[in-house]
């Protein structure tokens, strides 16, 4: 039996993810806002202290962690707060991330430890989103990243969140302290799958109708078992050379509409 951590665990992905490791066998430290079924770190990843108090729930619970996976985040749709989807999306997962290295890196000692991100097929998907907030997501610069989206509508910065987490996972998953310290990072890139979250989009009268209208080889949308299989399988010892990696979990939609190679998510240079 392994101990694992996932944020967002009350819903979606994130509830897939815990119940699949459950299943497994595995022990599941369950992190959200609200207090749930299988919660058993209630924190708000949206501001400093709430991302401090959730390191430290799951730090009360254990001393090592053989994986984590980041699920907390928030649609961008017509009506929700821009600069919060930057906080809770990026900063939110990253925090995390970084916050509980010690307990990964105690983790890894016994056979190596994993994190995956949630990032999206919507960074390929969705041309035309804000890249200068995804730059200073990756500045680690907050209060700028959150004044570059409130200059735009959320539904265009939740790209630029989620292309920011992939490319932290490939930037820093190969330094000492994670890949060479035996913690290897990764994110899967899902396509509209069947959650809470895209229940919102469909509701939107603005935005609602893209939901379905991109197309899948295998003619629907995801469930979230399937990504949670995914996840499941990047946190996996068989996955133990997979290092920086964005698998698409999306039917085939980032295929279809980039046969060669996933476009759209170039942003420029990034500074340190």
């Amino acid at each position: 039996m392994k101990t694992y951590a996932v944020s967002g665990a009350a819903s979606g992905i994130g509830a897939a993810t815990a119940g699949l490791l459950r299943e497994q066998g595995h022990r599941v430290i369950g992190i959200d806002r609200t207090p749930a079924e299988g919660v058993e770190v209630t924190a708000d990843l949206s501001t400093p202290g709430g991302r401090a108090e959730a390191v430290t729930g799951v730090r009360a619970l254990t001393d090592r962690l053989h994986g984590l996976v980041p699920a907390a985040g928030i649609a961008g749709h017509t009506g929700v707060d821009s600069e919060l989807v930057v906080s809770v999306n990026f900063f939110g997962a990253q925090a995390l991330v970084a916050g509980l290295r010690p307990e990964l890196a105690a983790g890894a000692a016994e056979g190596g430890a994993g994190v995956v991100f949630l990032a999206s097929n919507s960074i390929t998907g969705m041309p035309g989103w804000n890249a200068p907030v995804a730059q200073a997501c990756l500045r680690d610069d907050e209060a700028l990243a959150r004044a570059e989206a409130g200059k735009v509508d959320s539904v265009m910065v939740y790209p630029s969140t989620k292309a920011a987490l992939a490319w932290w996972a490939r930037r820093e998953g190969v330094k000492p302290e994670w890949a060479g310290a035996g913690i290897r990072l990764n994110s899967v890139a899902p396509g509209a799958t069947e959650t809470p979250m895209v229940e919102e989009m469909r509701a939107d009268p603005v935005f609602g109708p893209a939901v379905d209208s991109y197309p899948t080889a295998i003619g629907r949308t995801c469930r979230p078992e399937e990504v949670a299989a995914a996840i499941c399988f990047l946190l996996s010892e068989p996955a133990a050379s997979i290092v920086g990696a964005v698998l698409f979990v999306d039917g085939g939609t980032d295929a279809m509409l980039h046969p060669i190679a996933p476009e759209g998510w170039e942003v420029g240079p990034i500074e340190a």
